[in-house]
């Protein structure tokens, strides 16, 4: 059984058509999906997910209970350090989700810096990634870092800067100069 890695911003409150056909096949192959418990494109996708009563999904979460989990599935708690603050508390459980999957889909704003960072994690490890690109209209696949850079271009260098800044040292470093 694959794991798929399935997220996206926070901002989406509708899932693209492609997006939804995607899941349902996702459902019909039988593949575990890994995902995390915040509102927008994770909720949106916990809720179809739940609407095919699907049993093989996993939910992340930083606090003491998942945020969502609209099926009732087994949930992980994956803690942030300490000293997390903001959007990097959900960072660990992002990067985890990342490391077990084995291929990850994001339905992307084009604007949220942590859904371009869970696709340059799944990028590092040579992970596909299928992107619904919804500021730009268009679905892409990552397999490597090169690719996450060009899907990087054309967010403005606002966007750049704060995915930029969510990174990691170690994320940073697998990055071309």
């Amino acid at each position: 059984m694959s794991m798929i890695f399935i997220g996206g911003s926070s901002e989406i409150f509708e899932l693209p058509e492609p997006a939804i056909t995607r899941i349902g096949a996702i459902v019909a192959a039988e593949h575990g999906v890994l995902i995390g418990d915040a509102s927008g494109a994770d909720a949106e996708a916990q809720g179809l997910l739940a609407g095919y009563k699907y049993e093989h999904v996993g939910v992340f979460h930083a606090g003491k209970e998942p945020r969502n989990n609209l099926g009732d599935w087994a949930a992980y708690h994956v803690p942030s350090p300490n000293d997390a603050r903001g959007d990097f508390v959900h960072a660990a459980k992002d990067r985890e989700m990342a490391r077990r999957a084995d291929f990850g889909m994001m339905v992307w704003d084009g604007a949220s810096p942590g859904t371009a960072v869970n696709v340059l994690r799944l990028a590092i490890a040579n992970k596909p990634c299928v992107i619904y690109d919804l500021a730009r209209g268009n679905m892409a696949t990552t397999y490597n870092v090169e690719d996450w850079c060009a899907m990087l271009r054309h967010a403005g260098p606002d966007i750049r800067r704060q995915v930029k800044a969510r990174m990691t040292p170690d994320e940073r470093l697998a990055l071309p100069e």
